[in-house]
C-alpha cells in the first residue's frame, strides 16, 4: 500500500491508510523486525533542529537492521557555499534508498520529493506538516484512549505556527473529532486550515480560554509558542507565557481524570513539571511511541509489506 511512496502531508493519506500504518505501528512493537531493512541505507538531512524526530527515525532505521548517514548542522554542509536544496538531494539520493528531511521552508520537502527517485518524508517543513509526527500522535491517543472515533480534542497554544497541530486536526477530521482551537488572537489556526476542516463537516470552535472547555475534552494537545518562528521579537513578547498548564490549572477546571495531556515538545513555559507524574500526562509514552511508527513507515516504504 505505501512502497515508494512519499510521505509529505497527512492529506494525502485516507482513514484506511492511516488506520493501515497504526496496525502496522502495533505490529512494530510486538515482533521483531531487526533485519527487515539490512541493506538500505536512511539519509537524515535535518536543516532544522530536532532531538525527538531525527533521533527516533535514527533508532527506527537501525532497529530494522538499516543504516544511517546524513547531518543535523546544515553549516557544515556545501548549503554554506551556495549549494541549492535541489543539487544537494540529487547528490544525495546517490547514496541512499529513502531520505527523511526537516527544512525552515514550507514546501521543501514537496520540492525535494519532486526532485528525486527515492521516497521522501516530510520530518517538518516550515510552519506547514509533519506527517509522521501525525501519525505518534494518533497512536498514542488510540493506545490511551481505546480509539479515535468521536472524540473531543482541544488544542492549545501556538496554533498559527503549530504544524503539529496542523497536521493533527487534519487526521482527526477523519474520526468524527469536536475540535476546540484555544489560543490568543495573533496565534489562531489559519484560515485555509479552518476551510478545510469545514468541508469535511467538522464540529469546531475557536476560543481564547482553557476555562472555556472545562470538562468537555478528552484530549488536551499543548503546544509551545514558536519563538524561531516570529519575525518580530516584539510580537513574540506578547503571547509569551499566556498559558501556563499546571495541576492547579487542571484542579481549577474540573477535569475528570479521563483527560489525556499530549504535547509534541519540546516544552518550555507552557507546561509545568508537576504534571509529569499525573494520570493526564502522556507526552513522553507520545515521544517514545516516535520508535515503532517510524520504524512501520520506513518498513512500509521500502516494501517490506506487500
Amino acid at each position: 500500500m505505501l512502497k515508494n511512496r512519499d510521505i509529505i502531508s497527512i492529506l494525502d493519506f485516507t482513514k484506511e491508510e492511516i488506520s493501515y500504518v497504526l496496525e502496522l505501528s502495533k505490529r512494530m512493537e510486538r515482533e521483531s523486525s531487526a533485519d527487515m531493512l539490512k541493506g538500505k541505507i536512511l539519509a537524515n538531512l535535518f536543516f532544522e533542529p530536532s532531538t525527538r524526530t531525527r533521533l527516533s527515525f535514527e533508532t527506527a532505521m537501525k532497529r530494522l537492521g538499516g543504516d544511517v548517514i546524513g547531518f543535523d548542522d546544515p553549516d557544515k554542509t556545501s548549503t554554506v557555499k551556495g549549494e541549492s536544496l535541489k543539487d544537494s538531494v540529487k547528490i544525495i539520493e546517490g547514496y541512499c534508498d529513502i531520505i527523511v528531511l526537516r527544512h525552515f521552508l514550507e514546501g521543501a520537502s514537496r520540492l525535494t520529493a519532486d526532485t528525486v527517485n527515492v521516497p521522501v518524508i516530510n520530518a517538518g517543513d516550515g510552519a506547514s506538516q509533519h506527517p509522521t509526527q501525525t501519525f505518534l500522535d494518533l497512536y498514542t491517543i488510540k493506545n490511551t484512549k481505546g480509539r479515535l472515533e468521536g472524540l473531543s480534542v482541544g488544542f492549545l497554544g501556538d496554533l498559527k505556527y503549530g504544524r503539529t497541530a496542523h497536521s493533527l486536526a487534519y487526521a482527526l477530521a477523519h474520526f468524527n473529532s469536536e475540535m476546540y482551537f484555544i489560543s490568543p488572537p495573533s496565534l489562531r489556526i489559519p484560515k485555509d486550515y479552518i476551510e478545510q476542516l469545514q468541508l469535511r463537516g467538522v464540529s469546531y470552535y475557536e476560543i481564547d480560554s482553557l476555562f472555556e472547555v472545562s470538562g468537555k475534552l478528552d484530549i488536551l494537545y499543548c503546544t509551545r509558542i514558536q519563538k524561531e518562528r516570529f519575525a518580530d521579537p516584539v510580537e513574540y513578547e506578547k503571547v509569551r507565557g499566556v498559558y501556563k498548564l499546571s495541576r492547579v490549572v487542571l484542579d481549577k477546571l474540573k477535569i475528570g481524570n479521563d483527560l489525556k495531556i499530549l504535547h509534541p515538545l519540546p516544552r518550555v513555559e507552557e507546561m509545568d513539571e508537576s504534571l509529569d507524574t499525573t494520570e493526564y500526562a502522556v507526552y513522553f509514552q507520545q515521544a517514545h511511541s516516535g520508535v515503532p511508527v517510524r520504524k512501520a513507515l520506513l518498513a512500509a516504504v521500502l516494501g517490506v509489506f506487500q
